[in-house]
């Protein structure tokens, strides 16, 4: 069991001596009980920090954030800045630094061990009608504190999806870590809702994409939550070519433009397709994507399958090292070429 007020004094420790120059974390919002992250650089401020189920954020967006305002003002960072990071947002963070978006020192990681609670589905919270104050895990059920009174909820009903079948709660990477390490203690085994999902012939799965990349509004806010879509200019959205009056065909012809903007389902399609190949081998299942959707389109399936074909195919765990490769960055003798001969 881990003790919040551990994490308050380690953060206020690393302030206070100034080792950081602020701590990324997590602290209660103004909607009932679920947490929202906060940035935080006054040692007073630590008491604010909290540690529960809500926690459902991948804070390392922040640290993508933080890198590119530090190169829109022409800065370097004169400190490492602090994050708290549960078992996939540490994996997140070793992506970015494999592909070298920063270096280690600029991080210093306060590891978050999940225990096997795993988070909460907001979705799910709200389908059972849930308005609690307060929510903690005890083994094997959330134990919610509402104006009932407590109650009681089998962790698999209101669990995240991702949690259920999490291979690794355990942040392998940090500088501090708190909590046990549980590693194993998925409640059903990985890729179960993928399995379920390829269990319909192929002439359903095809009729259930339809459907649903008919329904995507192209809001981009999968791609604005995710922390490895950092590119500075998407190459399905491009945005630094802007057409005027004074625009020459010539100029317009010679432009790459992948898709339009317009939300049609064979655009949607082109987007998701090209966004989840950029994922392959560096999406990590937050599955932050999924839950800001407001269409509710299952994407999780889609980096699922591609996070299964790294996995069958290569070997291949995505932030399992800072000192590996990338998987599409490299190419060993030993890789499957049955799609060449």
């Amino acid at each position: 069991m881990i003790n919040i007020q551990d994490m308050r004094d380690t953060a206020r420790g690393l302030l206070t001596k100034k080792e950081v120059r602020a701590v990324i974390g997590y602290r209660r919002s103004t909607n009932g009980m679920l947490a929202e992250p906060v940035v935080i650089t006054d040692p007073a401020q630590a008491d604010e920090l909290i540690w529960d189920p809500t926690c459902f954020h991948n804070l390392s967006l922040y640290l993508v954030e933080d890198r590119k305002f530090l190169t829109h003002v022409r800065k370097t960072a004169d400190a490492p800045i602090a994050i708290v990071a549960k078992g996939c947002d540490a994996r997140s963070i070793v992506v970015l630094m494999q592909e070298h978006y920063f270096e280690r020192k600029d991080v210093y990681i306060i590891g978050m061990s999940c225990e096997g609670s795993g988070v909460l589905d907001e979705r799910k919270l709200a389908a059972k009608g849930i308005r609690a104050t307060d929510a903690a895990f005890d083994g094997d059920d959330f134990v919610f504190a509402t104006a009932q009174g407590e109650q009681r909820i089998a962790a698999r009903e209101v669990m995240a999806d991702r949690c259920l079948e999490c291979r690794e709660p355990f942040p392998k990477e940090h500088n501090a870590v708190l909590g046990e390490n549980k590693t194993g203690r998925e409640l059903n085994a990985p890729f179960t809702a993928l399995h379920r999902f390829e269990e319909l012939d192929a002439g359903a799965r095809w009729k259930f994409w339809e459907h649903q990349f008919e329904r995507c509004i192209r809001c981009f806010a999968c791609r604005s939550v995710c922390p490895m879509c950092y590119c500075e200019e998407c190459v399905v959205d491009s945005i630094s070519f802007p057409v005027t009056g004074q625009t020459s065909a010539e100029e317009k012809a010679n432009r790459v433009r992948w898709i339009e903007r317009s939300a049609t389902r064979p655009e949607n399609m082109t987007y998701h397709m090209t966004r989840v190949l950029h994922l392959a081998g560096r999406c990590i299942d937050c599955n932050e994507c999924e839950r800001v959707c407001p269409v509710n389109i299952p994407l999780r399936l889609l980096n699922n399958k591609m996070e299964r074909e790294a996995r069958e195919e290569f070997g291949y765990e995505p932030g399992a090292s800072i000192g590996g490769p990338s998987l599409t960055a490299s190419f060993l003798d030993t890789d499957p070429g049955k799609f060449i001969r």
